[in-house]
């Protein structure tokens, strides 16, 4: 099967988005011939994922920095758009340290020596409401300091960062901070966040996004100390192209890289050239503006993308599904053989919107299929199958009802609307096994197909992320005790007969 999407174009050249998938806010250090990538992972879990690069533009999924989210009892449950916002990452003292905010708990830090893991447990190193997008600043001399932005739906305001000194170690604060930018000072300036923080050439700078996520532009601001003044300017915008709110990111040797948000798809992540003019300033892309093609910063990687078909290998899944909250002792099975066994856990809701058993990952590209065959073996009032799930959602699979299995396809309409049938729900055999498809056109169109029925649902995101390709199984309160078996889950790129529909593949 062909990848779902190659930013490498062969050719010694690469094409963006370097990442289509939900890479949020991205941040990367390099250290020696490597580069590191992480991004905000919100309420899924495992948190901050982990990206591993030679070149910047091919990455392999190396793993996750945060297993489960904290504080625990809050993320027994989904709790859309909260958990994990934009996260920093250095490489420092020969450790790799993330700091990363929860908007409704504070800041944290983490760090490892092997960015594959093991990471520390996350310490609340600044405690507080509104508190996002933090970055640390080794400097020459010694001293550390944190910079972090505002948001508003927490604490009321915005537009301004806020630093602090701190020990080097990052435990703790030594005082209690100052506006380094108050962006209702800078003509223009609005919902000013995403701070990254470098030293460069005799020059302390700050990279920061404003105007919003999907139509907002990239400031650099410079200043001779490190506590400022920090005079700004616009070096990134979308000018006469197609790249709406291209901004926030990292700037990483003579590369920027940073999101475009696509709705339904997430923020893809793009890579652009910096060069610098004759006052020093950093100038991004083509004079300004994002470019689409461009040669490769460094030629002789290997081609690769993070991971989207999986076979189950001893019945885990790989590091490209997350849970949304905290999972479980008991929702996965052993397996037979590889494939996946989920057990039917009782839930109150029947909105998958609640449901936490629900295992998903990111859509991996503008156009692909995915594949697997689902049995239920489980009583009457369970249910399992593949779904689509952003703030509204589509289902395909099998509901065990007191008067008989059925195939069904359902959907749910934003905001927290109920469940409907898409078809009709067709009658099948108790131990029938289905196969289910999840066709992904342009435009997140989702077209789901199973023996005997198909429908089509328009993808919408999810709080703050992209829609989730998803498996699940679930039971009504008192039903459980069942399991869903699901096969190897096949994912075919727009170059494979499998994107062509099953009654044409099937004639």
């Amino acid at each position: 099967m062909t990848e779902v999407w190659s930013a490498d174009t062969g050719d010694g050249c690469y094409r963006n988005p370097v990442l289509f998938g939900d890479w949020s806010d991205p941040d990367v250090a390099r250290a020696g011939r490597d580069f590191y990538l992480i991004a905000s992972s919100f309420n899924r879990v495992p948190g901050l994922p982990v990206l591993h690069s030679t070149d910047l533009v091919n990455w392999r999924f190396v793993g996750h920095a945060l297993q489960r989210l904290v504080p625990e009892a809050v993320y027994a449950t989904p709790r859309h758009g909260c958990g994990v916002w934009a996260p920093a990452l250095r490489y420092h003292a020969g450790r790799f340290w993330i700091v990363y905010p929860d908007p409704d708990h504070g800041i944290y830090v983490t760090t490892a020596a092997d960015p594959r893991g093991p990471w520390t447990p996350p310490r609340l190193i600044l405690a507080g409401r509104g508190l996002i997008d933090p970055c640390p600043l080794w400097d020459d001399d010694g001293n550390a300091y944190l910079v972090h932005a505002w948001a508003k739906s927490r604490c009321g305001f915005n537009n301004r960062l806020t630093a602090y000194r701190m020990t080097p170690d990052l435990t703790r604060p030594l005082d209690t901070g100052m506006v380094l930018v108050d962006g209702d000072a800078v003509p223009g300036c609005y919902t000013l966040e995403g701070p990254k923080w470098y030293r460069r050439d005799g020059w302390y700078w700050i990279f920061a996004p404003a105007g919003g996520v999907a139509n907002g532009w990239q400031y650099a601001m410079r200043s001779r100390s490190v506590l400022g003044h920090y005079e700004p300017r616009v070096v990134l915008a979308q000018g006469d192209t197609e790249i709406n709110g291209p901004h926030q990111g990292a700037w990483v040797d003579d590369w920027f890289v940073h999101f475009q948000d696509r709705g339904a798809y997430g923020r893809v992540v793009h890579l652009q050239p910096v060069t610098t003019d004759d006052e020093g300033w950093p100038v991004i892309g083509d004079r300004g503006v994002p470019v689409i093609r461009h040669r490769k910063p460094l030629q002789g990687g290997p081609v690769c993308a993070p991971p989207s078909g999986d076979r189950f290998v001893g019945g885990r899944p790989g590091p490209q599904w997350t849970w949304p909250a905290n999972p479980q002792p008991g929702w996965l099975l052993p397996p037979g053989d590889d494939g996946l066994r989920m057990a039917c856990v009782p839930w109150p809701s029947a909105d998958l919107r609640d449901v936490p058993t629900v295992l998903g990952q990111r859509l991996p590209g503008p156009r692909f299929r995915a594949e697997t065959t689902l049995r239920l073996d489980a009583p009457a009032g369970s249910r399992a199958g593949m779904v689509v799930r952003g703030k509204a959602y589509a289902w395909i699979g099998l509901d065990h009802r007191p008067g008989g299995t059925v195939l069904v396809c359902r959907t749910a309409d934003a905001p927290g609307g109920p469940e409907r049938d898409l078809v009709t729900p067709v009658p099948v055999a108790a131990d029938a096994e289905v196969r289910l498809t999840v066709t992904v056109t342009d435009g997140a169109v989702v077209h789901l197909e199973a023996e005997g029925i198909e429908a089509s649902f328009a993808a919408v995101p999810g709080g703050w992320i992209g829609a989730t390709l998803g498996l699940f199984a679930t039971a009504r309160p008192g039903a459980g005790g069942g399991r869903a078996e699901f096969e190897p889950f096949r994912v075919a790129g727009p170059g494979d007969a499998e994107l062509l529909p099953l009654r044409s593949r099937e004639a």
